[in-house]
C-alpha cells in the first residue's frame, strides 16, 4: 500500500517537472531571438577580423617580439579554468554525495563542455595561421609541454561530452516520447541521441556505473589540464613565471571562476526560464559557502606566489613585481586581489551575503578578476625578459591589444554563451530522471 502511494507521488513529481522543463525549451520567445542576434552579430565581427588577421598576418595585433602572447592566451587560460567547474560540481561533488548539487550538474557540464571547445579554437587563432595546429599534431615533441596540453585537452573535451551526454539519454528519451509538436529536426535529434532508451533496469545500470567510472577518471585529468596549462608558463624563462607553485595556484583559481561562473549561470537560468522550484535559495547558500572556501585557498596560493619574490626583490623579477605593485600594473593587480579575491570571502561568509542577488554580483567581481588575473599573469612577465632585445622599438615594451584581438576575444565569449544557450534550448537543464528518483521514484517508471 504505501509503495503504490509512493509511485504516485513520483509520477505526479515526474508530471509536474516535464511540464516546467519542456516549457523551457520553446524557441518562440522574441528575448531568446534577440539574444541569439545579438551573439551572432558579435561572432561575425570576431570571424571578420580573424579573416583580417590570416590575411594580413599577426601584425593586425599588437603582439611583437616581447609581448608575444597576448590576450589570447590569456583568454585561453580563462576559458580552460571555466571548464573544470565542470569535474568540480558533476565529479567531486558527486562522488561525495552532496546530493543538493543535482540540480547543478549539468549546467556544469555544459558550460565546461562550451568553454573547452572555445579554449582550442583561441589557442588555433593565436597561433597566426590555422594550418599551423597540424603541425604541432604532425610534428609535436613529446619532451613539449605543448603537445601535453593538447592531449590533455582533448582527453578532457571527450570525458565532459561523455559526462554530458550519458545522463542526458533517459531525459532525451522523455522529449522524444512526449514533444509531440516539436519541429520535424529536433524529433529526429531526440530519436538519433535516445539510442533505443526503454527506460529498463539494466540500461541505468551501464549508464550509471559509467557515469561513475567517466566521475572518477575527469578528476586527475581536470588537475592535470591546468597544471600542464601551467607547465606552458613554467618552462619558459621569463620573471613570475620560474615557480613551482604555478600548478596548484593555476587549479585552485580555476575552481574558484568556475564557480563564479555557474553562480550567474544559476542566476540567469532560475530567472529567465521560472526554474526557482528547482535552483532554490538552498543552492546559492552551499555554492557561497563553497566560493568562499575557494577563495581562501587561492588567496593562500595568491600570498605563496608572490611573496618569495617579493621578499628578496632580486633583479628582473624585482622590477616585474615592482611594476605589479606601485607600477603601471598596480591599479589592475590591487583591483583583482581586493574585488576578485578578499571581497568573496567578506561578503559570502555572512548568510545574508549568500543571497542570489549579492552572490550575482560578487560572482561578477570574481569573473572579471580572474579574466584580467590571467592578463596579469601574461602581459607583465613578457615584457621584462632575461635577456632584453637590444635597441628594441619603444612600442615592443608597450602592450594594448588591437580592435582585432578584442573582436575575437569577444567572439569567442559569445561562442561558449551560444553553445550553451543552444544546448541549454534543446535540452533539459535540469536532469529530470535524476531529481524524480531523489523523490522516490523508481527508475524503470520514468517514462
Amino acid at each position: 500500500m504505501d509503495k503504490s502511494i509512493h509511485s504516485q507521488v513520483g509520477e505526479g513529481f515526474l508530471d509536474e517537472i516535464k511540464d516546467d522543463l519542456f516549457q523551457t525549451l520553446s524557441w518562440k520567445s522574441p528575448r531568446f531571438k534577440l539574444w541569439l542576434a545579438a551573439l551572432f552579430i558579435i561572432i561575425l565581427l570576431g570571424i571578420f577580423a580573424y579573416y583580417r588577421q590570416v590575411r594580413f598576418g599577426l601584425v593586425v595585433t599588437a603582439m611583437r617580439d616581447y609581448t608575444s602572447w597576448g590576450i589570447y592566451i590569456s583568454n585561453f587560460v580563462f576559458f580552460v579554468a571555466v571548464s573544470l567547474i565542470g569535474s568540480l560540481v558533476s565529479s567531486i561533488l558527486k562522488l561525495s554525495n552532496a546530493k543538493w548539487s543535482t540540480p547543478l550538474t549539468r549546467i556544469s557540464e555544459i558550460i565546461a563542455v562550451a568553454s573547452i571547445i572555445c579554449a582550442a579554437i583561441i589557442i588555433i587563432v593565436d597561433m597566426g595561421r590555422p594550418d599551423r595546429f597540424f603541425n604541432v599534431i604532425l610534428h609535436g615533441r613529446i619532451q613539449s609541454p605543448i603537445i601535453w596540453d593538447v592531449i590533455v585537452i582533448f582527453t578532457y573535451l571527450i570525458i565532459s561530452l561523455l559526462l554530458l551526454y550519458l545522463p542526458l539519454i533517459p531525459d532525451i528519451a522523455l522529449c522524444r516520447d512526449h514533444l509531440t509538436s516539436a519541429p520535424g529536426w529536433r524529433k529526429k535529434v531526440y530519436r538519433i541521441l535516445a539510442v533505443g532508451w526503454k527506460s529498463k533496469p539494466g540500461q541505468y545500470n551501464i549508464i550509471l556505473k559509467s557515469i561513475r567510472i567517466l566521475g572518477i577518471m575527469i578528476i586527475p585529468v581536470a588537475f592535470a589540464i591546468h597544471t600542464i596549462t601551467s607547465w606552458l608558463f613554467a618552462t619558459t624563462w621569463r620573471p613570475g613565471w620560474d615557480s613551482t607553485n604555478l600548478g596548484p595556484y593555476f587549479v585552485s583559481g580555476a575552481f574558484m571562476v568556475g564557480s563564479g561562473v555557474i553562480i550567474v549561470a544559476m542566476f540567469f537560468i532560475r530567472k529567465s526560464m521560472g526554474l526557482e522550484k528547482y535552483i532554490t535559495e538552498k543552492h546559492f547558500d552551499h555554492m557561497g559557502k563553497l566560493l568562499v572556501l575557494l577563495s581562501l585557498v587561492y588567496l593562500y596560493f595568491n600570498i605563496n606566489e608572490y611573496l618569495g619574490p617579493a621578499f628578496k626583490m632580486v633583479g628582473v623579477e624585482g622590477e616585474h613585481i615592482t611594476e605589479l605593485f606601485t607600477g603601471k600594473y598596480a591599479l589592475m593587480y590591487w583591483m583583482v586581489q581586493i574585488f576578485g579575491l578578499i571581497l568573496p570571502i567578506l561578503v559570502l561568509l555572512p548568510k545574508k551575503g549568500r543571497k542570489p542577488f549579492p552572490m550575482l554580483i560578487v560572482s561578477f567581481f570574481v569573473i572579471l578578476g580572474a579574466w584580467f588575473k590571467r592578463f596579469l599573469i601574461v602581459i607583465p612577465s613578457l615584457q621584462h625578459p632575461y635577456l632584453p632585445i637590444q635597441d628594441v622599438d619603444e612600442s615592443y615594451r608597450r602592450y594594448f591589444p588591437t580592435w582585432e584581438e578584442w573582436a575575437i576575444c569577444a567572439a569567442s565569449v559569445a561562442g561558449v554563451l551560444l553553445i550553451i544557450t543552444l544546448i541549454m534550448k534543446l535540452f533539459p537543464v535540469i536532469p529530470m530522471w535524476e531529481i524524480a528518483e531523489e523523490k522516490g521514484m523508481r527508475k524503470e517508471d520514468i517514462k
